[in-house]
C-alpha cells in the first residue's frame, strides 16, 4: 500500500519559505519542556527541510488557550528546547499573523527557523476561519503538515491554510498514516488488538472496525466493566462506563470471526490509590466496597501468550491503574509481551506510550504512535480532515 498523499520529499523548497504544521503540545513543568518527544519526532521533516535550502515557519498549539493569549502556554520554552536540539537558534515570532510577524518571515534564509506563537492564541484557529489560513498561507509559499496528532482536526492551520498554498505530508504524518492503515489493511496474522483505558465510548468505533479483520480483541482497563455490566456482572465500585455500547459490540461479536477476550480475574482495591487494601479476586465479581484496578495475574498470562503467538500487535490503552505500583502489574505483563513479540508491533494512545516510557520499553517495538484521537479515527477508517486537504500523490507515485 503506497501512500496517496504528496510527499515533503517531493516539494522543490530550495530558497523557499516553507510552513510547517508540527505538534509541539508538550507537557511544560516550570517554564521548560518536561518532555520533548513530540518534538524530536518533528526532526527528520525539519532536518530534511533545512538541508534542502528552506526556511522554516514552524506552528503548533499548545494546550487550550481559548483563543486568547496566556503567557503559560507560550511556545517560547519549546523554541529554547528546539534550538538546544538543532544547536541553532530558533526564533520566537511576537504572535500569529500580527504585528511584523510577516516582515520576520521575510527576512528568513535557507536554513533559519522561526517558531510562531501558540496558533490557539487565535480565536479562528479551532473554528477553521479562512482570513486566519489566508493570512497563514501569506507568509510562505510551501505548506507542510507533519503534525498527525492534530491531523483529526479540521482548523485553520491544519486543513484551511491547504486550500492556499502547495500542500504536502510530512515525513512523520506520512509514517503515521502508512503504519496504522498497514494493521488494518495488510496485517500479517494473527492480528491481535489490544484495548484499554476507561470508556467503552472512546473505543467503540475500533472495537468495530477490528471486528471485522481482526483475529483477536483483549479487552482490558475500566472499560471492561462496561461489557461485565452488560453480562449481568457485579461490578462492585469500578468505573463503569458505555453499558450499551458494551452490549451491542458484545452481540456484533458474536456473528463474527474475530475473538472478543475479556479478563477472568481482576485486582480489586477499596479506592483510587497505591495505599488502599488490595486484593486478587478469584474471578471478575466485584464486591461491593471494591473496585477493579487492575486485570489479574491468570488473565495478564493468557493476554500475553495472545501477543506471542501475533503476527502484528496492535495495543491502545492501559490494563488499569498502571500509575499506582500496586496496579500496574497487568499493564506491564501487555508491555513486556509487545516488547518482546516476535511480531510486528504498533502503540498508540498517550497512556500506552507513557507506560511503554516508565518501564523502559519505547524503543522495544516497531512503531510507537504520536497520536491520540487522529490514531483511533484513522483505525476507525475515518478520513483525517488534516491528510485529506494535502496534495494527491502523482499517479506515477502511487503505483510505483
Amino acid at each position: 500500500m503506497s501512500f496517496a498523499k504528496a510527499s515533503v520529499r517531493d516539494a522543490e523548497v530550495k530558497g523557499r519559505r516553507v510552513l510547517v504544521r508540527v505538534d509541539f503540545n508538550v507537557p511544560l513543568a516550570d517554564g521548560e519542556v518536561a518532555d520533548d518527544t513530540r518534538i524530536r519526532a518533528a526532526l527528520p521533516t525539519i532536518e530534511l527541510l533545512r538541508e534542502r535550502g528552506a526556511a522554516l515557519i514552524l506552528m503548533s498549539h499548545l494546550g487550550r488557550p481559548q483563543g486568547e493569549r496566556d503567557p503559560a502556554l507560550s511556545m517560547a520554552p519549546v523554541a529554547k528546547r528546539l534550538g538546544e536540539i538543532l544547536g541553532i537558534e530558533v526564533k520566537l515570532a511576537a504572535g500569529v499573523i500580527e504585528g511584523d510577524v510577516d516582515l520576520t518571515c521575510g527576512a528568513l534564509g535557507p536554513g533559519d527557523v522561526l517558531l510562531l506563537e501558540n496558533v490557539r492564541f487565535e480565536p479562528g484557529e479551532t473554528k477553521n476561519d479562512p482570513h486566519l489560513a489566508e493570512s497563514l498561507a501569506q507568509l510562505a509559499d510551501v505548506y507542510v503538515n507533519d503534525a498527525f496528532g492534530a491531523a483529526h482536526r479540521a482548523h485553520a492551520s491544519t486543513a484551511g491554510v491547504a486550500d492556499h498554498l502547495p500542500a504536502y505530508a510530512g515525513l512523520l504524518l506520512e509514517r503515521e498514516v502508512t503504519e496504522l492503515t498497514k494493521v488494518v489493511e495488510s496485517p500479517r496474522r494473527p492480528l491481535v488488538v489490544v484495548l484499554g483505558g476507561a470508556k467503552v465510548s472512546d473505543k467503540v468505533g475500533v472495537i468495530d472496525r477490528f471486528l471485522e479483520v481482526a483475529d483477536r480483541i483483549l479487552i482490558g482497563g475500566a472499560m471492561c466493566f462496561g461489557f461485565f455490566k452488560a453480562q449481568g456482572i457485579e461490578t462492585g465500585n469500578s468505573l463503569v462506563e458505555g453499558v450499551e455500547l458494551a452490549k451491542e459490540a458484545l452481540e456484533r461479536a458474536e456473528g463474527s470471526d474475530c475473538e472478543l477476550l475479556l479478563p477472568v480475574d481482576l485486582v480489586l482495591g477499596r479506592e483510587f490509590s497505591a495505599e488502599t487494601e488490595r486484593k486478587e479476586g478469584e474471578g471478575v465479581e466485584v464486591p461491593e466496597g471494591w473496585m477493579g484496578l487492575d486485570i489479574g495475574p491468570r488473565t495478564a498470562e493468557a493476554y500475553a501468550q495472545a501477543v506471542a503467538e501475533a503476527g502484528t500487535v496492535l495495543w491502545n490503552g492501559p490494563m488499569g491503574a498502571f500509575e499506582l505500583e500496586p496496579f500496574a502489574a497487568g499493564t506491564r505483563a501487555v508491555a513486556e509481551a509487545v516488547a518482546q513479540a516476535p511480531g510486528t508491533t504498533v502503540v498508540g494512545g498517550g497512556d500506552s506510550v507513557a507506560a511503554l516510557n516508565r518501564f523502559g520499553l519505547e524503543d522495544e517495538v516497531d512503531w510507537v504512535s504520536t497520536g491520540g484521537g487522529a490514531s483511533l479515527e484513522l483505525l476507525e477508517g475515518k478520513k483525517l480532515p488534516g491528510v485529506e486537504a494535502l496534495l494527491d500523490a502523482e499517479e506515477e507515485t502511487v503505483n510505483a
